[in-house]
Formats: structure tokens, C-alpha cells, sequence
């Protein structure tokens, strides 16, 4: 069974945040789990490349495992429409490594479960990054950039997302 691989320093633990250069692109929250502090890294510096390289605006939440992800989302887009900020997009970063106990189909089902709803009922467009594995080597295997670079992918997904709802805001303001 994989052992959590708990923050040993603050730097893991707080919120950082990135401003692209040129500000056009869109705002975009990261939430990660930093239960395993390797593999979040790996999650997180493939989902920066990917915003980067975009000229996002995003700002990053940090929490201790996968099932606090959907409620930090809440909080954090509750708070940015409050102070009129809102987030364009969110990216969820995490993983679940399967244990001995039934506690690993809970915490995969109920946190793909609860982002999906998030994005269906806020219409908010969220890349699912939160890896759900057998094993350490397969995290691995699937959070290294030069394998499944999983960060980056779902920081893709979720750009794709606000693309497409921007484009569909503007084909409701042509008619």
C-alpha cells in the first residue's frame, strides 16, 4: 500500500500565484491535493507548462487530500464572484492510490463525481486531473511530463472548456 507523502515544509502547503505576461488569457484556478507531495508536484508543474504557455491568469489552492478538492473549488469560485473575479476555468490535481480498505472507491467516485456536478450546475469548465491508480509506479507512470503529463492534460481540458463557452457566449450574442 502507497503511504501519503505528507507536506515537510510550507512551501507545499500554501496558495501561490502565477500571472501570465500579457493577461489575455483566460483566469484559471488550480485546486491540488498534496496528500502525495511527488506526484502533486509532477501534476502541478505539467498543468503550469500547459497554462503558461496559454498566458493564463491562475492562482493555485492547496489542500491536504483529493476529496477536499470539490469544496475548495466552491469556496474559491464563491469567493472570486463575490469580490467580481470570477475564474474562467479550474484545474483539479490530485491522486488516489488504491489501499486496502473500500476508502479508495469512495474517495475516486465521490471526488469525479463531485467536480462533474460543480461543472453542470455552475457551468464552470473543469480539467479532472486527480489520478486514480493501483499502484505508485502507475501515479508515476501517468504525472511525469514525459509520460502521461496528466497535469497538463487536464489544464488542456479545461482550457478547451472555457474555449468553447466563450465561443458559445458569442453565438448567443449573434442572434
Amino acid at each position: 500500500m502507497a503511504k501519503p507523502q505528507r507536506a515537510k515544509s510550507a512551501k507545499n502547503t500554501k496558495s501561490a500565484t502565477s500571472k501570465s505576461k500579457k493577461g489575455k488569457g483566460p483566469r484559471i484556478l488550480v485546486v491540488e491535493s498534496r496528500f502525495y507531495n511527488d506526484i502533486s508536484d509532477e501534476l502541478l508543474d505539467g498543468a503550469k507548462r500547459v497554462l503558461d504557455a496559454a498566458n493564463a491568469e491562475w492562482e493555485r489552492i492547496a489542500v491536504p487530500g483529493s476529496l477536499e478538492i470539490p469544496v475548495a473549488i466552491q469556496i474559491a469560485l464563491d469567493a472570486a464572484e463575490k469580490v467580481r473575479k470570477p475564474y474562467d476555468g479550474v484545474v483539479a490535481l490530485g491522486c488516489v492510490v488504491q489501499g486496502e480498505t473500500f476508502h479508495f472507491d469512495i474517495v475516486a467516485m465521490q471526488s469525479a463525481r463531485a467536480l462533474v456536478e460543480i461543472a453542470m450546475e455552475r457551468r464552470i469548465p473543469i480539467g479532472n486531473g486527480i489520478l486514480t491508480v493501483d499502484t505508485m509506479p502507475q501515479a508515476w507512470a501517468r504525472a511525469r511530463l514525459e509520460e502521461g503529463d496528466k497535469g497538463g492534460d487536464a489544464a488542456r481540458a479545461a482550457l478547451a472548456l472555457v474555449e468553447i463557452k466563450r465561443k458559445g457566449a458569442n453565438l448567443g450574442a449573434k442572434r
